[in-house]
């Protein structure tokens, strides 16, 4: 009886494993968006970083 109880809990627990993957959330046009600007606002803040070091390098006199 009890090998019968083990083999039906891991028979329910594989069904919802299964479940689960199949249900994954497929990314829409609006979260692809998001990443995009994400990674623009990334980009910019690097370029900005970049600029302010130019300038305090001009400041101080150094030229790279």
């Amino acid at each position: 009886m009890k090998i019968r109880e083990t083999t039906h809990a891991a028979l329910v627990l594989s069904v919802f494993l299964v479940a689960l993957t199949g249900c994954q959330k497929q990314e829409g046009p609006a979260e692809r968006a998001g990443k995009d600007v994400d990674k623009a606002v990334e980009n910019v803040g690097q370029q900005v970083e970049k600029a302010g070091d130019k300038i305090q390098d001009a400041a101080k006199g150094d030229k790279k």
